[in-house]
């Protein structure tokens, strides 16, 4: 006779190995006496020892089984790869289901290591096959080295952001696909599927800043990359090309896939030109990488980055200081308070001085600071574009540096943009009309009183001059692809309520009758609506060291 929690011992012990059941139940025959009713009576205590394992209390369906698998599975995520291997031994002993244990294993690959390591999965499946392969008891073996190769293994629950893009969809329902994301291989003619959707393979480092978002969710964020392992050396690419991104959006209201920001204060006789002056959130990064490659700032050092924005220049600077320290002056409040919404996911040591301040209040605020700050570095893009009295603005910088410090700037030069006539076939008009655009156009540049366009690099670099530093200065033309949206369309050929702030029409209209002005308008709507054209901009790299 056989109690049923000896029989249940033996079965599970087993695991499917009749040959090793069968020789324990003949010993257990073999080394019992038979008791007064003539009976051998295999207890539990008997199938332990004939089986030469002891019963773990383990309930394959009650709290023991949940709990131990548990305790198993934190010990993994906790990198302890002793208690790990404990209770791996504590269910392999009791005889739980390896395949059990696999498929737990697998799921933690994912969830607790993800691209920390992402030859985890491949691992822990591999040894699954080969268990499969071999069985018990060798199958102990690759049980045991999928185990530690986990709780080893760096960790990132980073996966978990499909959640909150789960949320989002819950939350948001059904938002349309851009129609640059669509597939143009259906409706591209009659809708425009498609249409605008720029191929990262054709583009340096096979990347270019698009919006692969729907409307209501650009900016919005869910993957975090960890700082473990191999998720640590992405970490850095996909936080500078999301802020490129995010920078291209913030900066032009997710109009443009390009534009510089200014402050609503400013003359902005010819606000459409600053729709034309910046690139694309590529164009933003490689102004930031080429500003940074120049100054190599050491870990210690402090920096002022001058018009920070939408924090481009600012995240940049935090990644090379780890010891020393940024400050991040800010026109507008509305861009004060994103960029102090963003730094409170970082370490309070690690955040940037945050503050609100134009060049003309910026002596003021860096007086209120009250902790004799001097900069290693004054960082700044696009600061003195409109700045009438460039030299007195410079002047006022070089008091808030070290004996050692300078000042980098990237600039673009508006008088030096991209022409939208250009961008026309000559043929797309009649000879004298085009002439006429042409005319117009260019006058709008050789605007003496304006201070945006009337400034070259040559300027610039007399004005750092002019201060007693010492400059180096790059000029650099760059070409990138920009899409015409109707958005980018319509600030063009919209008519302006201010006349202060001329759209590229109104200033057409100052030369041009309504019937020319419309066949100006039709030509460039049929020659350049949703087309990509190759955008042409100006970048000064200017630097100017207190001593040489």
């Amino acid at each position: 006779t056989i109690v049923p929690a000896a029989l249940s011992h033996l079965v599970n012990v087993a695991n499917g190995d009749a040959r090793g059941l069968l020789n324990a139940l003949e010993l257990a025959v073999e080394t019992t006496p038979v008791d007064a009713s003539g009976a051998i009576a295999i207890t539990l205590t008997v199938a332990e020892e004939s089986i030469q394992q002891r019963a773990v209390l383990y309930d394959k369906e009650g709290d023991a089984h949940f709990d131990t698998i548990s305790a198993f599975i934190k010990s993994i995520r906790g990198s302890d790869p002793d208690a790990a291997l404990y209770w791996l031994a504590r269910m392999v002993y009791a005889g739980e289901n390896p395949r059990f244990i696999f498929r737990r294993l697998v799921i933690l690959a994912s969830e607790d290591i993800g691209l920390a390591d992402p030859h985890a999965v491949t691992v822990v499946t591999s040894c699954a096959d080969a268990f499969d392969r071999i069985g018990m008891p060798e199958g102990r073996y690759p049980l045991a080295q999928a185990t530690l190769y986990l709780a080893t293994a760096p960790k990132s629950n980073s996966v978990m952001a499909f959640f909150d893009a789960l949320a989002a969809v819950e939350q948001e329902r059904e938002a349309d696909v851009p129609n640059p994301m669509k597939d143009g291989n259906r409706d591209k003619k009659g809708f425009g599927h498609g249409a605008g959707y720029l191929y990262p393979h054709a583009y340096r480092d096979h990347w270019v800043t698009q919006q692969y978002l729907p409307s209501a969710l650009q900016g919005q964020v869910f993957y975090q990359p960890a700082e473990q392992g191999y998720e640590a050396t992405i970490r850095v690419q996909v936080y500078r090309r999301r802020e490129a991104q995010l920078a291209a959006l913030v900066e032009n209201g997710g109009a443009l896939p390009e534009v510089l920001t200014y402050s609503p204060d400013t003359l902005g006789q010819d606000r459409w030109i600053q729709r034309a002056l910046g690139q694309a959130g590529a164009q933003l990064a490689y102004g930031r990488d080429r500003l940074f490659a120049t100054l190599q700032p050491q870990r210690h050092h402090v920096i002022l980055d001058i018009n920070a924005g939408s924090g481009l220049l600012t995240w940049e600077a935090l990644r090379h200081v780890p010891e020393g320290g940024v400050y991040a002056a800010v026109h507008q409040a509305q861009d004060a308070a994103a960029l102090a919404e963003q730094v409170v996911q970082l370490p309070e040591l690690s955040r940037p001085i945050i503050f609100q301040a134009s060049l003309d209040q910026l002596d003021q605020a860096l007086e209120q600071q009250d902790n004799g700050v001097c900069f290693d570095w004054i960082v700044g893009r696009n600061v003195l574009t409109q700045a009438t009295d460039k030299p007195s603005i410079i002047q006022s910088w070089i008091k808030w540096l070290q004996p050692t410090g300078a000042i980098a700037l990237v600039e673009a030069i508006p008088a030096q943009v991209q022409r939208l006539y250009h961008l026309l076939p000559q043929d797309a008009l009649a000879t004298v009309l085009y002439q006429t655009v042409v005319a117009a156009e260019e006058d709008i540049y050789q605007a003496v009183d304006n201070p945006m366009v009337n400034w070259d690099a040559t300027d610039l670099k007399t004005a750092f001059v002019s201060t007693g530093l010492t400059v180096q200065l790059t000029v650099e033309t760059r070409q990138t692809e920009v899409l015409i949206t109707p958005r980018l369309f319509n600030h063009w050929f919209s008519t302006s309520p201010s006349a202060e702030k001329l759209t590229y029409r109104d200033r057409l209209s100052t030369v041009l009758g309504k019937a020319d002005l419309k066949t100006v308008e039709t030509a460039f709507k049929r020659h350049l609506l949703n087309q990509t054209v190759l955008w042409r901009s100006q970048l000064a790299f200017i630097r100017g060291d207190r001593i040489h």
